[in-house]
């Protein structure tokens, strides 16, 4: 057999290889431009905020760390900061539950209507929010004084550890909503009647089937609502001006005060803040392969 004859029959293969590893590359590319996206703008910063959280007067040094944890003032800022995330987050989940719950039951007109308002107040959030606040609840605010006028508000301070607590709830609610509206779809109405049937009680019921059910979405919801929470700098600010002591609050005044500009601090700070997220998030995540497990069993 000549050496054309091979040649013609090899390149209808060698072609056809070359069009299956092009097809396999396809999706490669299509994912690059997001790659580079998530390096430029996730991967870079925090390599950069890691790396510069050791620098202490141009040398590699745990100073930061030392100076953030030999500090009351700031100790005390990542424990108004836990505090406000974790209650907030605790009673914003529990008010959503009972929400979606409720949704279920009634019109669709109604609940759609109140997934849309649910969604619009969702991103209903910094200096508007605290300006909404400051007039509906502030010193001489609309209902503060309607309240006061009949003796059902006492010493009420929306520019301090609880008036903060309602602000932060409050954008909290949403955002359980709109995580917790889609899981309650593996419920099943049939569930509770036949636990009736059964004589089990409606609190039985959602001790004992709904809530395990549902253990999964309120464990991740719950993660991303103190994630959400401890995050939170623009209402904060506009709402004390700097004055209350939290942790994003310290890391903007190191990396944004006017006269002390210390951003490797700020960065060690960042560090310590990434490393408490993950760790709730390792514990999240081990609480959610326990419900698994104990489902299947």
């Amino acid at each position: 057999m000549s050496s054309s004859t091979l040649t013609q029959q090899a390149s209808p293969t060698s072609s056809s290889s070359i069009k299956s590893r092009l097809s396999k590359l396809k999706p490669a590319l299509w994912l690059a431009p997001f790659a580079v996206f998530f390096y430029l703008f996730q991967l870079a910063p925090m390599i950069w905020v890691l790396v510069n959280s050791f620098i202490y007067d141009d040398e590699f040094a745990l100073d930061n760390y030392s100076e953030i944890f030999d500090s009351a003032f700031m100790m005390q800022a990542f424990s108004n900061s836990l505090w406000l995330s974790i209650w907030s987050s605790i009673i914003g989940l529990a008010i959503a539950t009972l929400l979606v719950s409720s949704l279920r039951r009634v019109d669709s007109k109604i609940r759609d209507g109140v997934v849309a308002f649910t969604n619009m107040s969702s991103n209903f959030s910094g200096v508007p929010l605290a300006f909404a606040f400051i007039i509906i609840l502030g010193t001489n605010g609309a209902i503060t004084l309607l309240l006061k006028q009949y003796g059902l508000l006492g010493d009420f301070d929306l520019y301090g550890k609880w008036g903060l607590l309602v602000l932060y709830i409050y954008f909290q609610i949403p955002l359980a909503v709109l995580l917790l509206y889609p899981a309650f779809d593996a419920l099943n109405d049939d569930w509770q009647a036949a636990a009736a049937l059964l004589g089990a009680k409606t609190w039985h019921y959602w001790l004992k089937v709904a809530l395990p059910v549902l253990s999964p979405a309120l464990f991740g919801t719950l993660i991303i609502l103190i994630a959400n929470a401890i995050g939170a700098y623009a209402s904060v600010f506009a709402l004390t001006s700097g004055n209350y002591n939290i942790i994003t609050v310290r890391i903007a005044s190191l990396v944004s005060g006017d006269l002390f500009l210390e951003p490797n601090l700020a960065a060690a700070i960042s560090v310590i803040l990434m490393a408490m997220l993950a760790f709730i998030t390792v514990v999240n995540q081990w609480l959610i392969a326990k419900s698994y497990a104990g489902k299947k069993n």
